[in-house]
């Protein structure tokens, strides 16, 4: 069941069910409605306005798995001044929240294909209920893997489940570093090295990006190098969302607008203005 929501610019109660450090920077906040117990309905990919009282509201992409019975599970960075705000909560305390909103990564068109899911940073977060709603459906899909990259080891997020999501669901994941430290054993470079190591049909397969610009910039080149329609590859844009309807204007990108055409895309649909610093 969907919160009601009388007015999609009035946010409503959330308590802090549980504040969860992810890393030095990042946490999530499990998320239950002060007015409802059932159920919330949101699709994998959707984001939420999440407001601190007294500072300010920002856009954040939902990381759990859909529905969630208790609430909403929100991984956040802090960067600035709303999100320092909400990484001083508690247990019991209170946000506002409007949405969800956007589109969604479309699960059901991938079935029979294999999957490549890369990510970047904290873009794994936006991935995760993509992740999720695969594993549900595990024998629909072929091969599925995961490329994860950040920037250092104490930079990567959701590491505990990766062990499970190999042996359980068996999927393929490698992670890599753009730097390393002394106790690293892993892979060092930027996340489209980890392509060669994992195994998928490129003519068969659709992928979901999220991350930095640039990063998916040159994920979307090596894909299609190796053979992967544009129209099979899906990204997620991040852009100054304050409505949140399409109200504002401040997260237009060309002729569309991130927060209700977006934020997930086919590059085909998106790439005459991607890169494009003025845009």
């Amino acid at each position: 069941m969907k919160l009601p929501i009388s007015d999609p610019m009035t946010p409503e109660p959330y308590i802090v069910k549980q504040f969860i450090r992810e890393t030095h920077d990042t946490f999530s906040l499990d998320l239950f409605p002060k007015n409802i117990s059932d159920s919330i309905a949101f699709q994998p990919g959707q984001f939420t306005m999440l407001y601190a009282f007294g500072v300010g509201e920002v856009p954040i992409s939902i990381s759990g798995p859909a529905p969630m019975q208790s609430g909403l599970i929100q991984t956040i960075r802090k960067v600035g001044k709303v999100t320092e705000a909400l990484d001083q909560l508690k247990n019991g305390d209170t946000v506002g929240l409007r949405g969800p909103f956007g589109s969604a990564w479309p699960i059901s068109a991938m079935k029979k294909r294999d999957i490549v899911v890369m990510a970047g940073g904290i873009g794994l977060a936006p991935l995760r209920p993509a992740l999720y709603a695969l594993f549900d459906q595990r024998d629909n899909f072929g091969e599925i893997a995961l490329l994860y990259g950040a920037r250092s080891p104490k930079d990567l997020i959701f590491t505990n489940e990766f062990k499970t999501w190999q042996e359980k669901f068996g999927i393929q994941v490698k992670v890599t570093v753009d730097t390393a430290d002394s106790d690293w054993r892993g892979n060092v470079g930027v996340v489209t090295t980890s392509i060669p190591r994992v195994d998928f049909d490129p003519k068969n397969t659709v992928a979901m990006i999220c991350g930095p610009e640039i990063m998916m910039k040159y994920s979307v080149a090596e894909l299609k190098q190796l053979g992967v329609k544009e129209d099979r590859i899906h990204i997620t844009m991040e852009r100054n969302m304050k409505c949140a309807i399409g109200f504002c204007g401040h997260c237009q990108f060309g002729p569309a607008f991130i927060c209700k055409d977006g934020p997930i895309f086919q590059y085909n649909q998106v790439k005459h203005f991607f890169g494009i610093r003025e845009i």
